[in-house]
């Protein structure tokens, strides 16, 4: 007997126009607990991107607002699937901050980023339902999860899940952890399907550890002198690479075993491009869990090293540039499996395993 499939029929993305390099940051002053930091910036800056492999960022231009690149990845998403927009059921906009303006870090949600997307894009249909998921840097994943349950349970056909946002608003310009994050936004339409083949999502699995909560969380700045009511993005890089290095691979295994696939058919895991090693140790520890020791080749598609962290962007983008053959040695055929994976603010861990 068939049964209803969601499956990625088109894919669109947006890379702000700013290329933001570590020469940015060598007339800041950085901080740590309170206290300046006593290094050359240039060391500073070299020995961050030693870690995290992070040359490069983009951020948006003065002008854009996070629904605005929300709706550019949508329209080339829309237009990548060949579907009228009318025939949406929902669009599902995921980010963290909502709308911030330049030179301010005041978050605007109000109304939901997906009813201003739904409006730019100028979709009557009242029936296309427009909302907002927050669910920090596994954002996106978490509305793929949900569109799919959507469409699964039969309610809807099409569904637009965008993940975008702006965090180049809402750092410290006095925290080193400033240097990590970037804009961008990415966008997919996920459609039912019915074949008699395992097409599409296969499983996924989702989970919140909130004891860990603290390890990524809005906070004052590093300077005591500009503690002025102002908050940021703050993350405690050295605990949530530990923390993310022991629970991801444990969380993605699950969804792997849950789906049926055997560990070796996974050709390619889109993961969110949080730290560069930080993803490396992450594959070597899943492997390590069953049994093997070697990573496949070509295994991990990587875009941090020129767009940085841009959250719930990440993913999304990621996959849109492979299938649009955009990131060298990287190709993704008919047939072939894969996993969405991410981890962030929660803290929150998600992964799909997914046939193309």
């Amino acid at each position: 007997m068939s049964k209803i499939r969601s499956v990625i029929t088109g894919t669109g993305s947006y890379i702000p126009e700013k290329t933001i390099s570590g020469k940015h940051f060598l007339e800041h002053t950085f901080f740590d607990g309170g206290v300046k930091i006593d290094k050359d910036n240039e060391e500073i800056i070299q020995k961050f991107s030693d870690i995290t492999e992070i040359n490069e960022r983009r951020y948006i231009n003065d002008d854009q607002l996070n629904h605005d690149i929300g709706r550019i990845a949508a329209q080339r998403a829309i237009e990548d699937a060949k579907i009228d927009k009318e025939n949406l059921d929902y669009i599902i906009f995921c980010h963290n901050f909502g709308d911030v303006k330049h030179n301010s870090n005041r978050v605007d949600m109000l109304p939901a980023l997906a009813a201003k997307v739904k409006l730019q894009l100028g979709i009557t249909n009242p029936d296309c339902v427009a909302f907002d998921l927050i669910f920090g840097c596994p954002g996106w994943v978490q509305g793929m999860i949900q569109a799919d349950y959507l469409i699964r349970s039969g309610d809807a056909k099409h569904v637009l899940v965008i993940g975008s946002e702006t965090l180049s608003r809402i750092v410290d310009p006095h925290d080193r952890d400033s240097m990590i994050f970037a804009d961008g936004a990415g966008a997919t339409i996920l459609s039912a399907a019915t074949n008699d083949e395992s097409k599409g999502i296969l499983a996924h699995k989702a989970q919140t550890h909130a004891s860990h909560a603290d390890m990524l969380i809005m906070g004052g700045s590093s300077n005591p002198a500009e503690n002025n009511g102002n908050t940021y993005i703050k993350m405690k890089g050295r605990k949530l690479y530990e923390f993310a290095v022991i629970t991801v691979p444990q969380l993605v295994k699950q969804a792997i075993d849950k789906s049926g696939v055997d560990v070796k058919q996974i050709k390619m895991v889109f993961i969110h491009q949080a730290n560069g090693k930080m993803d490396h140790a992450i594959m070597k520890r899943l492997f390590k869990l069953y049994g093997e020791d070697t990573i496949p080749e070509k295994l991990v598609p990587m875009t941090i090293s020129w767009l940085g962290n841009s959250s719930v962007a990440t993913v999304p983008t990621l996959i849109d540039l492979v299938l649009k053959n955009k990131v060298d040695g990287y190709e993704i055929k008919e047939g072939d499996h894969a996993v969405f994976a991410s981890v962030g603010a929660g803290m929150h861990i998600n992964a799909i395993v997914y046939k193309f």
